[in-house]
This record gives C-alpha cells, sequence and structure tokens, in this order.
C-alpha cells in the first residue's frame, strides 16, 4: 500500500460506489480488531481453531482494505490518493501493531499496550469519515491548502505574539539559577532587527494571505473534470507544501541572535522558490479567473517589495 501505485481499472470508476466500499472496509476492520483483541483479553487463550478463524478474519479485512484502495486510479488526482493512501497504511500499520502487541504480552492480563493498540486501530479506522469526499480531486486539494493555510497563520501570530511582548522574545523562559541573570545581548532583539523583521512579517503575512485567497479560488472555482484540471490542482497542493516549511525556516531565524544573511536566504527561499511560484501557478490555472487577478498582481507586488526591502537591509552584509 504504501510503496504501489494503483492502477487504472477495467470498470468505469464510480466515486460514491468507491467511498462505500472504502467505509465498509474500515468498519469491517475496526470489528475485527475488537474481536482479536477480546479473545485474547483474559485466559483461556482460544483454541488452535479459533486462532485460525481469528487470523483469517483479520487477514481479510486488511486485504479488503487494500484492494478498495487499488480501486483509486491514478486519473482521480494524486492529492486524493495521497489522503486515502496514507489512511490505508495506518489502518493496516495499527493492525500489525495490536498483534505484535499480543503475541509479545503476557496471557494473564489485558495490558495497557494492547488497549492503546485497540484504540489506535479504531482511532484509524474512523479516519476515513474526515476524509475529503466532494468533487474528485477538487475537495482533497481543498484540504491540504487549509491545513497548509493552518501552520502559516499559527506561525504569524506566534511571531506577531513575540515582537509585541518587548525587547526580550525569551521573557518567559526562567532565570537559569546556575548562570543566574540571562543578561546576553544574544536574546534581545536590536533596533536594526527590528527594522528588517519588520520587512520579514510582511512577506510572512503575504504568505498567508496568499494562501487563504487560493484556498477561495479553489473552493470557487476549482474544478475535476479533466486530467488537465485534476493535474493544475494537485500542482497547487504540492507547491503550497513547501510554502509552510518555509515560512517556518524564516520565523526561526528570526529570533535573536538575528544573522542578517541567514533571514536573507530565508526570506530568498519563501518569496522565490515559494510564493512566487505558487502565484505563478495560480495565475496559470483555472481557478485564476478574471476576478482573481487582481489580488494575484497584488500580493506578486507585495512579496517583490518586502524582499527588496529585506535585501537593501542586508546588503553590507554581503
Amino acid at each position: 500500500v504504501a510503496e504501489g501505485e494503483p492502477g487504472q481499472g477495467r470498470e468505469p470508476f464510480e466515486l460514491p460506489r468507491f467511498w462505500d466500499a472504502l467505509g465498509q472496509t474500515f468498519q469491517v476492520t475496526s470489528q475485527e480488531a475488537t474481536k482479536l483483541s477480546l479473545a485474547f483479553s483474559r485466559p483461556p487463550l482460544p483454541s488452535a481453531e479459533d486462532c485460525r478463524k481469528l487470523s483469517e478474519d483479520v487477514q481479510n479485512a486488511i486485504l479488503a482494505v487494500a484492494t478498495v484502495y487499488y480501486w483509486l486510479p491514478k486519473g482521480q488526482g494524486t492529492t486524493l490518493r495521497k489522503m486515502v493512501r496514507d489512511a490505508t497504511t495506518e489502518v493496516v500499520e495499527g493492525m500489525i501493531q495490536l498483534t505484535d502487541t499480543i503475541l509479545n504480552a503476557p496471557v494473564e492480563s489485558l495490558s495497557q499496550e494492547q488497549l492503546i493498540s485497540t484504540g489506535g486501530v479504531w482511532e484509524a479506522c474512523e479516519q476515513v469519515s474526515n476524509l475529503p469526499r466532494g468533487e474528485y480531486n477538487q475537495a482533497a486539494v481543498v484540504s491540504a491548502l487549509a491545513a497548509c493555510l493552518g501552520v502559516v497563520k499559527d506561525a504569524v501570530e506566534e511571531m506577531e505574539h513575540a515582537l509585541v511582548e518587548g525587547q526580550d522574545p525569551y521573557g518567559d523562559i526562567m532565570e537559569d539559577e546556575e548562570l543566574g541573570f540571562r543578561g546576553n545581548r544574544d536574546t534581545y532583539w536590536s533596533e536594526a532587527d527590528r527594522q528588517l523583521l519588520g520587512s520579514c512579517m510582511g512577506l510572512m503575512k503575504a504568505s498567508k494571505a496568499c494562501l487563504k485567497k487560493v484556498l477561495a479560488a479553489v473552493k470557487a472555482h476549482g474544478k475535476a473534470d479533466s486530467p488537465e484540471q485534476i493535474a493544475q490542482l494537485d500542482d497547487l497542493a504540492d507547491i503550497s507544501n513547501e510554502i509552510s516549511p518555509s515560512v517556518d525556516e524564516l520565523a526561526h531565524s528570526m529570533y535573536p541572535p538575528v544573522n542578517p544573511l541567514a533571514v536573507r536566504l530565508n526570506v530568498s527561499i519563501c518569496s522565490t522558490a515559494s510564493l512566487m511560484n505558487f502565484l505563478h501557478f495560480c495565475r496559470t490555472s483555472h481557478v485564476c479567473t478574471p476576478s482573481e487577478e487582481g489580488w494575484v498582481q497584488f500580493l506578486t507586488g507585495a512579496v517583490d517589495h518586502n524582499m527588496n526591502k529585506v535585501k537593501n537591509f542586508t546588503q553590507d552584509q554581503l
């Protein structure tokens, strides 16, 4: 499941039938996990015949989960397939862990590890209800973009809070008993640092605005009626996955002691490699209707503006 690729399938693919079948196989797997765990929760052990039957039922449930996953053809979009694959893999790995736990647990009583493993399978099987089931790949891409937006929002809020708190972003850290008062300038932002960080914050906010706008555009205009449209949505999801790590790296480099060249490098990665690439793909995709072109142009200018300000602030460091 983790490494294989589903085929195109011989029959016409029907998404509602796929979701029904996937939900049923996950539910059966959850039930088999319960039966297996209860059978080994207290002595006496099941008979050899009962063990054989339990093993067959568990194996059949897992094979059914994998089989339904393989129904999902590549043409439905890589973003959707990845989400379904991750959910399927989690179920299979959960059942493996439960079986290992039972094999290694004492027979006398139900172990805490067995309870946790059983609950892990239940939780993994319940994840099928959280998978995006909208119009083919469009709902999956909306889910992926929303997740990235959440990460970037958190990074922006954390950095805004640190900058507002005052001159010492580590003020909430207790004084070290051995080293004494934290008088090291490396824990403070200088005025020059704050000027540089102002442009960095502008870029982080542009990242948040960019993801928010593209998310709204995909919700409003995203389609999966053709292979080209599906591929465009997948590209947007893939590139958005590069934005949140680049924003995180930029935020980490903004804490004192500030290395201006490290900040400049992270700004360049965030703006050029991530945001500009994202905006370019959005502009050339079907989700960017004429009504969306204005904010694409505005955010492109905002990214350029803040990147150039950082370059000017750090030019003497080169």
